[in-house]
C-alpha cells in the first residue's frame, strides 16, 4: 500500500504532464498501481470522525486568554493563578497553552528573492488581540496569503484556527487573487505538518494534503529555522493587518466579515492592482 506522501507525489507528477510510464520508471511502481492512483477520486482512505477529548485546562481557557491579553505571558505565574482556582492539571499544559498563543517577535531583516508569476505563494497566521463573540472572549486571528512575484496579499480575519477555516481561507484567497499558485510555503503549522522524523522527512496533515491534491498546488514546509529565514510573507501580512486595524473598532461576530470586506475594498485601489500572474483554478 502506497504511503500518503507517495500517492500525492504520483498525482502531482501526473498533473505536471509526466506520463504514467515515466512515473512508474521513476518510482519503481507498476504502471497499474500508478494508473489506479492518478484515477482515484482522492488520496485519503475513509476515516471515522473523532470527538475531541476534553482537557483539564479547558475550563480555564477564558481566564488565561484574558490574562494574556492584559500582558501576563509568564506561564509559571499563570499556572499558579489557576492552581489557586482548582486547576488539577500540570504546569506543562499551561506552558504549551502560552507558547501557542504568545505574540510573535518582529522578524529580522531578510534577503528578498524573486519567483516567476504564479509560481509561488506563502501562507501565515497572525494574532491580533481579542474580541467579544456571542458573549465570550475570543482570540482574533488573521490568515495571510502573499504571492511571491507581486507581493499581492489576501488577508482574512477569523476566530478559529481549525482545519476547516484554514481550508476555507485558502479558497477565498484563490478566488480573490485569481488563481492557484503552483507552490505554497508554510511554517510548521499543526494544520499542515503533523511531524518530522529523525531524517527531517515531513509527514503532512492528511486532510490538508488531500485539499492540496484537489486544489492542484504543491505544499512546501519550511525547515524549523530562525525568524531570519521566514521570508517576507509574515512581515508584509502583519504590517498590512496592523495598518488596516489601526484606529478601527469592531465587536461581535461581524468583525471578520466587515474587516475582510473593507480590506478587499482597500486592495481594489490602483496601488494594489498588480498583474501577479495567474495559474488556473
Amino acid at each position: 500500500m502506497l504511503a500518503l506522501e507517495e500517492r500525492f507525489m504520483i498525482r502531482d507528477l501526473y498533473r505536471k504532464g509526466v506520463s504514467i510510464s515515466e512515473i512508474a520508471r521513476r518510482t519503481g511502481r507498476d504502471r497499474k498501481t500508478i494508473r489506479q492512483t492518478v484515477q482515484a477520486p482522492d488520496i485519503l482512505p475513509p476515516q471515522k470522525s473523532r470527538q475531541p477529548k476534553a482537557r483539564k485546562i479547558d475550563p480555564y481557557v477564558s481566564y488565561l486568554e484574558q490574562r494574556m491579553a492584559e500582558g501576563v505571558l509568564n506561564a509559571r505565574k499563570l499556572y499558579g493563578e489557576i492552581l489557586a482556582q482548582g486547576y488539577p492539571g500540570k504546569e506543562s499544559q499551561v506552558r504549551e497553552f502560552v507558547h501557542d498563543r504568545r505574540p510573535d517577535r518582529p522578524p529580522d531583516a531578510c534577503v528578498r528573492f524573486e519567483t516567476a508569476p504564479g509560481e509561488q505563494g506563502q501562507v501565515d497566521w497572525g494574532h491580533f488581540g481579542v474580541i467579544t463573540h456571542h458573549g465570550r472572549t475570543c482570540r482574533l486571528y488573521a490568515f495571510v496569503m502573499t504571492l511571491g512575484w507581486s507581493r499581492a496579499s489576501y488577508l482574512r480575519f477569523t476566530i478559529s484556527l481549525d482545519s476547516t477555516w484554514f481550508i476555507r481561507c485558502h479558497l477565498h484567497a484563490f478566488a480573490y487573487l485569481g488563481g492557484v499558485p503552483k507552490r505554497l510555503l508554510y511554517d510548521n503549522l499543526k494544520s499542515v505538518v503533523v511531524w518530522r522524523d529523525a531524517e527531517e522527512v515531513v509527514h503532512w496533515n492528511p486532510r490538508f494534503l488531500d485539499f492540496a491534491d484537489v486544489a492542484g498546488f504543491s505544499p512546501q514546509a519550511r525547515p524549523p529555522v530562525s525568524a531570519t529565514d521566514q521570508g517576507e510573507g509574515r512581515e508584509r501580512g502583519e504590517i498590512c493587518a496592523r495598518k488596516f486595524l489601526a484606529g478601527l473598532t469592531f465587536s461581535g461576530s461581524g468583525r471578520s466579515q466587515r474587516s475582510s470586506a473593507r480590506l478587499a475594498q482597500h486592495d481594489r485601489q490602483p496601488a494594489c492592482a498588480w498583474d501577479h500572474g495567474r495559474s488556473s483554478l
